[in-house]
């Protein structure tokens, strides 16, 4: 199989760092076994009808494996797949590009397909269900139109905000899938193969401790083990022990929940300022100065996670679980 990019090069050593530590088999991705168990059926089934897999969403947080999955999918199925992210396709001329230069049995996968162009997402209906683009050529009485027939291919969507796919859209994928946090039993099982391929010695206390502060979520997880690695060469250890993970991350200002600065400015706003709430989302923003879509991508997934605040028909609401982590009296 080979895997093609149709998105910016990020001409780093980090981008090389996470490609070696993505999984490039089953057996090698953990967690999200239902969801693994289902992709096989459907891979199998459509193996032995010869046939390209149905169209596949993958919607949750940022860093749960969405493109893990992609490619492994395209690997099991022995297809090429090429990647882009959605706003790349800025207008239907480069989508006609894209899709032409497929072949059968390619894989595409779209990244955050919610931020489709609106005239681009309705060149896609047609190219999913029948395989098919129709192109006017010229313009008034001149215009001619232009029917194209597309190699069987399967589209792999991925996005974080699923209620902002429209329905025609959503409905032409054969089946969506969420990917939820992970627990931290897979999470420490994650950072003990990361740290093996990074060539890190790792103790099952700082794999735990490291696990924690990770947020159920294997990219943050494996950005933290790389920073940690970092501390515990400055210091010329061998070994990473749950010492150097307290050390180093609190001095990266992430705390024994894997609350950062942002997590920490949100809870105290609602608890100083709003009382511990309710309040509004815009009232929140404008009073700790982050974006609305940051908080709610971001930061309240996993504070709601934690139990730290919870959502109500009036806002937000600073639990008791906030006040005592903060060590505020309530």
């Amino acid at each position: 199989m080979s895997v093609k990019s149709f998105s910016p090069q990020l001409n780093s050593s980090e981008e090389t760092i996470e490609s070696t530590l993505r999984p490039q088999k089953w057996s090698n991705y953990v967690g999200q076994e239902r969801i693994k168990k289902n992709l096989k059926i459907i891979i199998g089934a459509a193996k032995k009808r010869n046939d390209s897999p149905d169209h596949l969403l993958f919607y949750g947080g940022a860093g749960l494996g969405k493109t893990t999955l992609a490619y492994l999918i395209a690997k099991e199925a022995e297809g090429n797949i090429r990647t882009i992210a959605a706003p790349i396709i800025e207008k239907p001329g480069d989508l006609v590009a894209l899709l032409t230069s497929l072949s059968e049995g390619d894989f595409l996968f779209i990244d955050e397909c919610h931020r489709l162009n609106k005239q681009v997402e309705e060149y896609l209906y047609s190219a999913m269900e029948d395989f098919k683009l129709s192109l006017i050529l010229g313009k008034g009485p001149m215009a001619k139109t232009l029917d194209l027939t597309l190699p069987r291919f399967t589209l792999i969507g991925a996005t974080t905000k699923l209620d902002m796919l429209s329905s025609p859209l959503r409905g032409r994928f054969g089946a969506i899938f969420q990917l939820n946090f992970y627990e931290p039993s897979e999470i420490e099982e994650i950072i003990r193969r990361s740290a093996k391929i990074l060539n890190i010695e790792i103790n099952d206390d700082a794999a735990k401790e490291l696990s924690k502060r990770s947020r159920f979520t294997p990219r943050i997880a494996n950005k933290l083990l790389k920073r940690v690695r970092d501390f515990a060469q400055m210091e010329n250890k061998n070994i990473i022990t749950k010492k150097i993970v307290i050390d180093s991350l609190s001095f990266l200002e992430v705390d024994e929940l894997g609350l950062e600065v942002g997590d920490i400015k949100i809870l105290e706003a609602i608890i100083h300022k709003f009382e511990g709430g309710p309040v509004g989302l815009q009232a929140l923003s404008s009073a700790t100065s982050e974006e609305k879509n940051t908080i709610l991508d971001v930061y309240e997934p996993y504070l709601i996670q934690l139990g730290l605040i919870k959502r109500t028909s009036k806002g937000r609401v600073a639990t008791k679980v906030a006040y005592e982590h903060l060590k505020i009296d309530i």
